[in-house]
């Protein structure tokens, strides 16, 4: 009965809260990027479709631009490039076959079942041969015009032309690289400082249960390490490829080297707490000032955030990191037990990785965590 009682207030906490009016205006605001290219490229591609190339019905431009924009706007070239293939793929078979077999519910069928298979042979998969298929069901669907010769090149074409415009208003109106991948390394930086917050409280307060705290919420990071890698690779790619953010490349490509370390990090963090819960739990003394050498780990990690976003040197990010690795050396116990040893590993193993998210070389690091 209790669990019959309490079932209505879990449904209410998991319920999401309504966006306001306010938030979606926050939201639109963000889209003025995408307002911009989707109402260029459509118009441009359903022009050169239909006054340039002479095409009767050529709704398949403006569709291939909007789906390169709408789907592929965040994607890495070669995948836009995919795209752009299958919908001009889906195109092309889907009208020969009914060229050859007409239309109606079983040649549907047959229709989408060969694109699926020549797409795949093709060596498409994922999104572009979703658009292949469903590019195929609309040319099956809908009935050329009166007059219109060869509809199979002509819609080929159009699909074509289409995409090319939508690649080409990625390029030309880009999205922010900077601060798309700022947005992304900012929240690590913030997420990671915070578990190391909360690892040394735990170390203070002698409280195993908040190092299992910390250390859940150091292994949720991952989906968010997997996304801030897979925004590097993109906006590597923009600023590589676009006119319009060339001049970002030097900045994204310090965003881009620290990404791989940024990992390292996250899964040191999560050893470092499963260590001080396994040393709190089995009752083994804390050794002093291990946890204000964590904490100087979660400075040094705001300052190196900050030096990242203005594009500066990490040189007090750098003296931090030193500090803390040089204070978990000191704080070592007279008796060093496996667990105290390994925090202190840990920390020194943090602040590494971040040094070398700094652009020191493995010999810099070496001779500044020297203590010995």
């Amino acid at each position: 009965m209790a669990g019959a009682r309490d079932m209505p207030l879990r449904r209410l906490r998991l319920r999401r809260p309504t966006d306001t009016l306010g938030d979606r205006l926050y939201v639109l605001r963000r889209r003025w990027r995408t307002l911009v290219r989707l109402s260029l490229g459509t118009a441009m591609a359903y022009f050169i479709a239909t006054h340039l190339l002479h095409h009767q019905q050529a709704f398949f431009a403006p569709i291939a631009c909007i789906i390169v924009l709408i789907a592929g706007g965040g994607l890495r070239g070669r995948t836009s490039y995919e795209l752009v293939l299958g919908v001009a793929t889906g195109v092309l078979v889907g009208e020969l076959l009914i060229l050859a077999i007409g239309r109606g519910t079983w040649q549907m069928a047959l229709i989408v079942t060969l694109t699926v298979v020549i797409s795949t042979l093709l060596g498409l998969k994922g999104l572009a041969l979703t658009q292949a298929a469903t590019s195929s069901v609309l040319l099956a669907a809908v009935i050329p015009a009166a007059g219109v010769s060869n509809p199979a090149i002509s819609r080929f074409l159009d699909a074509l032309v289409g995409g090319a415009v939508g690649l080409a208003m990625i390029l030309l109106v880009p999205r922010n690289a900077i601060r798309d991948i700022d947005r992304e390394v900012q929240n690590f930086l913030t997420r990671l400082a915070d578990i190391l917050s909360r690892t040394a409280q735990a170390l203070r307060t002698v409280d195993a249960n908040l190092a299992d705290l910390a250390l859940e919420e150091a292994r949720s990071m991952q989906p968010q390490v997997e996304s801030m890698t897979s925004t590097a690779a993109n906006v590597s790619e923009i600023a590589r490829m676009s006119p319009m953010r060339w001049k970002q490349r030097g900045h994204v490509q310090t965003y881009v080297a620290t990404v791989r370390d940024l990992d390292n990090a996250v899964r040191d963090a999560r050893v470092l707490a499963r260590k001080v819960s396994a040393l709190l739990r089995h009752g083994e003394v804390v050794p002093p000032d291990m946890d204000i050498a964590i904490d100087a780990l979660a400075r040094a990690i705001g300052i190196f955030a900050g030096d990242l976003s203005e594009h500066e040197d990490f040189d007090e990010a750098r003296q931090q990191l030193v500090e803390a690795a040089r204070m978990a050396s000191i704080a070592l116990p007279d008796a060093i037990t496996m667990n105290s040893a390994s925090i202190a590993a840990q920390i020194r193993s943090l602040a590494a990785d971040l040094l070398y998210a700094s652009g020191y070389t493995r010999d810099e690091i070496d001779e500044r965590l020297e203590f010995g």
